[in-house]
């Protein structure tokens, strides 16, 4: 719906997903956190084999909105969820703060030329600390300038320092996009959730990924039916009847 914050489109087994505040600079609002937990949801057990995130209008994303910002580990793939399936970058215009992070637990990226990253949390006084990850995925010193001295990347320098797959006109993003998320689609969906699910393994985490993973797997167990009927059998002392749910 045109209404909705975050967007999904299926095309032959490609999710699109695109961040829908464009007026805002897509910016990263309570809504648009509680909205991605239900879209990647809605990705990972639907027929899609792919999905491609991108921003509508002249950005990726701002990052968070500074007014009303939710947490981003909850919605971040690999951290605050699980999505098993691969997921492809599109990055139009700027990437801020928590649109960079979201790059950088995408799979693949393509950034279209007069894109530009940004992360200026030690030029504002806070972090959340996800962005520690980055010097796992890039050269040690590059992502420590990147994120402590806070100063914008452009699209051919994050493509030199292999933080994206390709650089390309604006007018053929989504093209670009498209064709790599066909090829993954076409590839043996098994193999390749497999693969995604070795390389995650294989990457070091950050401290604040292992952190929020880690909520990400209590808060399960806490809003389960399980606990109700545990705690129901313990008050009641009786067996509880586990399912799992």
């Amino acid at each position: 719906m045109s209404g909705d914050v975050v967007l999904y489109e299926s095309v032959d087994k490609v999710a699109v997903i695109t961040l829908n505040r464009p007026d805002k600079l897509n910016a990263l609002n309570q809504e648009v956190c509680d909205m991605m937990v239900e879209t990647w949801r809605r990705f990972d057990t639907s027929d899609d084999r792919v999905a491609i995130l991108t921003g509508a209008g002249r950005a990726f994303t701002a990052g968070a909105d500074l007014k009303d910002g939710g947490e981003i580990w909850p919605y971040t793939p690999g951290v605050g969820i699980e999505v098993r399936k691969p997921i492809v970058a599109a990055v139009n215009g700027l990437a801020i703060g928590g649109g960079v992070v979201l790059v950088q637990f995408c799979d693949l990226a393509v950034a279209a030329e007069d894109a530009w990253f940004s992360y200026p949390e030690a030029k504002i006084g806070f972090t959340g600390g996800l962005i520690s990850s980055m010097v796992t995925r890039i050269p040690h010193k590059i992502a420590m300038e990147f994120i402590l001295v806070g100063e914008k990347m452009t699209a051919e320098r994050a493509y030199e320092i292999g933080f994206v797959n390709r650089v390309v006109p604006g007018a053929e993003l989504m093209e670009a996009a498209m064709d790599y998320a066909a090829r993954l689609a076409a590839n043996a969906p098994m193999v390749v959730e497999t693969l995604k699910a070795f390389a995650g393994r294989t990457l070091p985490k950050g401290p604040t990924e292992l952190a929020g993973y880690a909520r990400h797997m209590t808060e399960r167990t806490f809003s389960s039916e399980d606990l109700k009927e545990g705690l129901a059998a313990f008050n009641e002392m009786r067996k509880p009847d586990f399912r799992n749910r």
